[in-house]
């Protein structure tokens, strides 16, 4: 397989000088969905004030928040770059790659139940108690449905995506794992370590699943599915943020191993086993030839 046959968007070729720098390149693709969606999530943060106005703070208003202010945002922002400014069909998301999600789902569930069951093993996770009234919605529409997928539209359907047509899969794979990994920086509980860990075995691992397979749905559940059984399985606090899980669990050793406060993301066990997957689907596409070289390159 030709990489550059796996490339979503192609510049077309009757474009003018002005549209190839200012509409059609990377950059410029990039920036307009970022004003698109910063434009929209505004608009949409004072609409979902001025309509909760009054609600006391809950777990359930906070996930509604998200959803309405990111989650929508990033979809609909991401619909009319796809169809308006790159005038294509939306192949990475159409209805045919959905039952992807389930598998992803699987992947994503067994991947961080193995992270668990591995820290098991090495006697730093413990389970202390059961929660069968665990608040579980919230933590489904916030860190599941909605980081699994407006996640997934920024940094692989748009920053992944994006920089692999103009500076290649290697670039854009560096690219986007630093800027996902950073992006946590400021959870509660983050280091440059967690923050590193984090670039190193979700940055890595999703992008190239989203190379390979050229879904993202896939990437949605694998994602939505690693922070459900994280937080709401498992009880470990998912990127820095409280966990109210069905097993009350509590986590030994030093943090390199437990991942300390900021949870199992930044133990070396997780990444470990995320590089190994992630080395699994960088074989594939060695052996398909699929790697897109730089876009001067391929001129």
């Amino acid at each position: 397989m030709n990489g550059t046959l796996s490339l979503a968007y192609a510049t077309p070729a009757q474009a003018s000088s002005w549209k190839r720098w200012l509409v059609y390149s990377p950059l410029a693709r990039i920036a307009i969905f970022l004003l698109l969606f910063l434009v929209l999530n505004r608009s949409s943060s004072a609409l979902f004030h001025v309509l909760m106005q009054g609600m006391a703070k809950s777990p359930m208003k906070s996930a509604l928040g998200y959803l309405a202010v990111v989650l929508v945002p990033a979809l609909v922002t991401y619909a009319l770059l796809v169809r308006v400014v790159e005038r294509r069909r939306l192949d990475e998301l159409a209805l045919r790659r959905w039952p992807d999600a389930l598998r992803g789902l699987l992947a994503g569930s067994l991947l961080f139940s193995t992270v668990v069951g591995t820290l098991w093993l090495l006697g730093s996770y413990h389970v202390v108690g059961f929660n069968p009234h665990a608040d579980w919605l919230p933590s489904l529409l916030l860190a599941g449905i909605g980081a699994g997928i407006g996640e997934e539209i920024l940094f692989r359907g748009v920053l992944f995506r994006i920089t692999e047509e103009g500076l290649g899969t290697w670039a854009a794979l560096l690219i986007s794992a630093l800027f996902f990994g950073f992006a946590h920086a400021s959870n509660p509980g983050a280091t440059v370590w967690s923050s590193t860990a984090i670039a190193i075995e979700a940055g890595l691992l999703f992008g190239l699943l989203y190379h390979v397979t050229r879904s993202l749905p896939i990437c949605m559940g694998l994602h939505a599915a690693w922070n459900f059984c994280q937080g709401t399985v498992y009880g470990i606090p998912v990127s820095g943020l409280k966990a109210d899980g069905w097993l009350v669990s509590t986590r030994t050793g030093p943090d390199w191993l437990s991942g300390g406060v900021f949870g199992a993301e930044a133990s070396v066990v997780a990444m470990a086993l995320c590089l190994l997957c992630s080395t699994a689907l960088l074989a594939v596409a060695v052996r398909r030839r699929s790697l897109v070289p730089p876009g001067w390159r391929r001129r």
